[in-house]
C-alpha cells in the first residue's frame, strides 16, 4: 500500500528530478553503513523540492533533507518514508562587495569543500578552518560544523528556508540558536540557501593558511578512510579523542567497526559494517570513558532510520 502511495504522489508530474525506490543508503553516506529508503528523491529544481514536501506532507509521509551523507549514522532497517537530496541545490556566486567585505551566496547542497576552495581561489578570508571538513553547506549549518576554532556560523549573515508548509522565507543568522555542533533549525525546515560575509585577502596568504590546517588533519585524523568524522562532541573544557585515547579505545572493534588508531574519535568501516555494532561500539567506548573519567560523552553524529525487526 505505501509503495502504491508513493508511485502516485511522483506519477502526478509536478516532479522533475530522478526517484528511486528501496535504495539502500549506504550507497548515500560516507560510512557507507544504512539500509533502504523507502523511497529516494532527487529534485532538479527549488519548485521541484518545494512540491515533494507539500505533497509528502499531505500524504503524511515522514522524510529527511540529505546533503552528502556525512556526520551521519543511518540504521539498518532503513528509512522509513522519503530521503530528499538537495546536491541539484549547489550554485555559488558574489552578491555584493561592501569596504573590504565580499558577500557570497552559496545553496545548500553546494559541497563546502567547494565553498572553502571558491574562496580561495578569490583571495576571500573566513572559511580556512573549514578545510577539510566533508558534506554540503546546509548539512554544515544545521549541525554548525566548525574545527581550529572557527565554526560555519561565525560567517553567517542570513538563511534562505523553506518552512512546513512551503513557504520560503530569508531570516538573520542572529535570529537562529546556533550552540556547539548543533542550530536552532526545525526538523521540518529546509536550509535552500545562504548568504555568507567574507573579508577581502590576498589568495597566497589564504592558501597558506587552509594548507595549514588541511596538513593538521591529515596529520590527525584518518580522512582517507571511511568514518563519519568525529563521532562524540567535546565535553566542555576536553578532547573527547583524548579521553577515548586514554581510555583505552584505540583499535577497540566489534564487527567490521573500528575505533581509529589515528584518531580515537573515529569509527571506521573495515569492510562491511552495520549500524547495529557502531551503536555497540559508541557504547562500549563511552561507558569505559565514563568510568575512568565520570564524563558521559554526548553523540556528535546524528542517528537515524529504524531497527532492523527481530
Amino acid at each position: 500500500m505505501r509503495d502504491e502511495q508513493f508511485r502516485a504522489i511522483f506519477a502526478e508530474g509536478f516532479f522533475e528530478g530522478e526517484v528511486r525506490f528501496m535504495e539502500l543508503m549506504s550507497n548515500h553516506t560516507s560510512l557507507r553503513i544504512g539500509g533502504a529508503a523507502e523511497v529516494f528523491a532527487m529534485p532538479r529544481d527549488l519548485d521541484s523540492l518545494k512540491n515533494i514536501h507539500l505533497n509528502l506532507k499531505k500524504s503524511n509521509i515522514p522524510y529527511i533533507a540529505l546533503g552528502s551523507g556525512t556526520n551521519i549514522l543511518i540504521r539498518d532497517g532503513g528509512i522509513e518514508g522519503a530521503v530528499v537530496l538537495l546536491r541539484s541545490l549547489k550554485k555559488i556566486e558574489v552578491l555584493r562587495e561592501e569596504d573590504q567585505f565580499i558577500f557570497v551566496h552559496a545553496d545548500a547542497g553546494a559541497l563546502l569543500a567547494k565553498l572553502v576552495r571558491f574562496s580561495q581561489e578569490h583571495g576571500y578570508s573566513g572559511l580556512e578552518g573549514l578545510a577539510g571538513i566533508p558534506g554540503t553547506v546546509g548539512g554544515a549549518i544545521c549541525g554548525n560544523s566548525g574545527a581550529f576554532g572557527h565554526e560555519i556560523k561565525d560567517v553567517l549573515v542570513s538563511l534562505e528556508m523553506m518552512d512546513s508548509e512551503g513557504i520560503v522565507s530569508r531570516r538573520r543568522a542572529e535570529d537562529i540558536a546556533f550552540g556547539y555542533r548543533k542550530s536552532g533549525i526545525g526538523p521540518e525546515e529546509f536550509i535552500l540557501g545562504t548568504e555568507i560575509r567574507l573579508k577581502k585577502d590576498h589568495a597566497e596568504a589564504v592558501s597558506k593558511r587552509i594548507g595549514e590546517f588541511l596538513r593538521t588533519k591529515r596529520e590527525s585524523q584518518p580522512i582517507w578512510e571511511p568514518s563519519a568524522g568525529c563521532v562524540f562532541k567535546n565535553p566542555p573544557g576536553a578532547s573527547a579523542g583524548k579521553l577515548l585515547d586514554e581510555a583505552g579505545c584505540k583499535g577497540a572493534k566489534i564487527g567490521e567497526v573500528e575505533v581509529s588508531e589515528v584518531h580515537a574519535n573515529f569509527f571506521v568501516n573495515r569492510g562491511n559494517a552495520n549500524a547495529s555494532d557502531f551503536i555497540k561500539l559508541m557504547e562500549l567506548v563511552s561507558l569505559r570513558v565514563e568510568k575512568r573519567f565520570g564524563i558521559l560523552l554526548e553523540p556528535e553524529i546524528k542517528i537515524l532510520g529504524k531497527e532492523i525487526a527481530d
